[in-house]
C-alpha cells in the first residue's frame, strides 16, 4: 500500500491538496511502484529560505525542495515500504508563480509536487536530455488529471 503523508505548516487552508494528493497517487501509479511511503510538507518561504540555505547553500527561497532518502542507503521498513522522502513546497512561493504563469494555484502546486516526486526518484533535469524525460514524466502525470497550465 502506498502512503503520502501531507503536512501543512502554515495557517491556512489550501482545499487544492485534497487533489494534489490524488496527483501523486496517479504518478506512483504510472510508475508501477508498490509500498512506497513520503511526505508533502507545505511550507511559508521564510521556512524553504531557512531550507535552502542550510541544506544547498542557496540564500534565497525557492518552490520546491526534496530530501530523497534512498540517496543514501535504501530504507526499507517492514512490509517492504519504501520511504521515499520529503517533498517541501512554499505555498508563499507556489501563489507568486501560479499568479506570474498565469495559472491556477492547484495547477502550480500539482507541478510542484510531480515535480518533487521525481527527484525522490532520482530524476533530475540537469542535462537538456535529463530535463526532457523528467518533464515529459511530469506532463504525462498532470495530463492524466487534466491539469494544464490555463487551469
Amino acid at each position: 500500500m502506498n502512503e503520502i503523508e501531507v503536512f501543512v505548516q502554515v495557517e491556512e487552508e489550501i482545499p487544492e491538496l485534497e487533489t494534489v494528493k490524488k496527483v501523486l497517487l496517479g504518478a506512483i501509479e504510472k510508475e508501477k511502484l508498490k509500498n512506497v511511503s513520503f511526505n508533502l510538507i507545505i511550507v511559508d518561504n521564510e521556512y524553504i529560505h531557512e531550507l535552502n540555505k542550510t541544506y544547498r547553500n542557496i540564500d534565497r527561497e525557492t518552490d520546491v525542495i526534496t530530501f530523497a532518502l534512498e540517496d543514501e542507503d535504501s530504507i526499507v521498513l517492514p512490509d517492504n515500504m519504501r520511504i521515499l522522502g520529503d517533498i517541501y513546497i512554499s505555498i508563499d512561493k507556489a501563489k507568486e508563480q501560479s499568479k506570474e504563469y498565469g495559472h491556477s494555484l492547484l495547477r502550480e502546486l500539482s507541478f510542484l509536487a510531480v515535480h518533487g516526486f521525481y527527484h525522490l526518484l532520482g530524476y533530475d533535469h540537469q542535462t537538456k536530455e535529463e530535463e526532457k524525460i523528467m518533464f515529459q514524466k511530469q506532463e504525462e502525470v498532470l495530463e492524466a488529471y487534466e491539469i494544464r497550465r490555463e487551469n
